[in-house]
């Protein structure tokens, strides 16, 4: 008797004090974190399997693109001199040995015109974006200078010397590479002894040899060359011109410029169509020379260029919205709070689980829907589907039309104000501190006139 005398003692002090209900409704949102903990988990999971989704497909169509050439490769002549001792006349005599060693000059201008359309490419549920490219390369190189090595012209090899030219998407190239040299041509091969460069992992391709008979090396050489790559993720060029010029355009229209140089700021024009930009480095902005000995240096931390990128991919606004989880269960439960409290309302703690439930399962109709059709419409749908579900569930539990409508209309306008917050970007913050300020006063006229002392 005793016992059942402190239940419904416990029970009373449930239904009436103003303390218990807020204990009552803390312990059951920290319970509701535990499946809010594991839709986060399921978000980076279907995250990390569109990421290799996205990599199979980059890889196969063609990774990032990065430029570094044309560069005029000269051969020539370097002697050791060792001293032997000759048994037989028991005197040092002098040997002298040959070696080849190599001279690298960078052009005098160079120029890059590019152009990148984006293709959309899908496998299930997964979609990458990667791009086809045409790249226009001109300039001019100076005569070679090999005074500062103290060379003479008899130990230069002319008739050795080729055109190298390196790049990070050798199987994304689309057609023969070919480079116009003072109106000869010169094709290119892939110089499968070069070493591989650390940080964009260029493979090297070097031009058949220079015919000193159609090139004459004491004036300056003019050259072209038109390349066509399949890409993915980035296009960057290496500024070895002692002028480079770069000007790319796209229907991208979510560039982001990057690397040690950015665009000129009247060269950079981003529209709803797409982008254009246009870039100018000169010698003195950067710490190399013009022209390299015995080897040719990675400068690929020197490389400029765009990154083709998504701000705010399907999971990634997933993984936004179910950060804002505790935020929309909290603040629906203080709706309900605030009516029981004002109205005199019993609501029981099962019928809060359940509007709790129905809140998380938003978050998994969204990352389920959306994996078949826009983030918007899985939004609509999920959102039009919860906020219905718990409206029509509060009919039965507030038996007043008055507090139903404020339900259904605080559930809709908490959901679009997510929704607004999910798609900005700069002004996220702003317009969330703004919103949930606006929440904050709401809440403080309204529960003006509770009695905080009573229970």
């Amino acid at each position: 008797m005793k016992k059942l005398q402190q239940q419904n003692k416990f029970s009373h002090w449930l239904k009436t004090s103003i303390t218990a209900r807020m204990i009552m409704i803390a312990t059951i949102i920290l319970i509701l974190l535990i499946p809010l903990a594991f839709i986060k988990d399921l978000i980076r999971e279907r995250e990390f399997r569109q990421d290799d989704v996205v990599n199979e497909i980059n890889e196969k169509w063609g990774e990032e693109v990065v430029l570094y050439g044309p560069i005029l490769k000269v051969p020539y002549k370097t002697y050791k001199e060792t001293s032997v001792f000759n048994q037989d006349t028991k005197q040092y005599i002098t040997e002298t040995e040959s070696f080849i060693n190599h001279a690298y000059f960078f052009p005098k201008t160079l120029d890059f015109k590019a152009n990148a359309t984006s293709i959309s490419k899908k496998r299930n549920n997964f979609e990458s974006v990667v791009y086809e490219s045409t790249i226009a390369i001109k300039g001019d190189f100076e005569q070679p200078n090999f005074s500062t090595k103290s060379i003479s012209d008899k130990d230069i090899v002319w008739d050795k010397a080729s055109i190298v030219f390196k790049t990070s998407n050798l199987k994304g190239i689309k057609n023969g590479v070919n480079i116009q040299l003072n109106k000869n041509s010169y094709g290119f091969e892939t110089n499968y002894s070069s070493k591989k460069d650390n940080q964009y992992n260029l493979d090297e391709l070097e031009s058949s040899y220079l015919k000193p008979e159609n090139v004459d090396f004491s004036i300056a050489q003019n050259f072209n060359l038109n390349l066509a790559f399949n890409g993915s993720k980035s296009m960057r060029f290496i500024p070895i011109g002692k002028v480079t010029t770069a000007e790319m355009s796209s229907n991208w229209i979510n560039p982001s410029f990057t690397g040690n140089y950015l665009p000129q700021d009247e060269g950079e024009k981003v529209t709803k169509d797409g982008f254009k930009a246009n870039w100018k480095v000169l010698d003195i902005n950067r710490p190399f020379s013009q022209q390299f000995f015995n080897h040719l240096p990675n400068l690929n931390e020197y490389a400029f260029g765009t990154n083709f990128i998504v701000p705010v991919d399907e999971y990634q606004k997933s993984n936004r919205s179910a950060k804002y989880g505790v935020m929309v269960i909290g603040l629906t439960f203080l709706v309900f709070f605030l009516i029981q409290t004002m109205s005199k309302i019993n609501i029981h703690p099962f019928q809060y689980v359940m509007i709790g439930v129905a809140l998380v399962m938003f978050y998994t109709l969204l990352i389920s829907i959306s994996e078949h059709s826009s983030f918007l419409k899985a939004y609509l749908i999920a959102g039009t589907a919860v906020v219905s579900l718990i409206t029509l569930y509060s009919k039965s539990i507030l038996k007043s039309a008055k507090f139903v409508f404020l339900i259904g209309t605080c559930l809709t306008v908490l959901y679009g104000f997510i929704f607004v917050i999910i798609q900005l970007e700069n002004y996220a913050l702003l317009v969330g501190s703004i919103g949930l300020f606006i929440i904050l006063a709401v809440v403080m006229y309204v529960s003006r006139k509770i009695d905080w002392n009573n229970g």
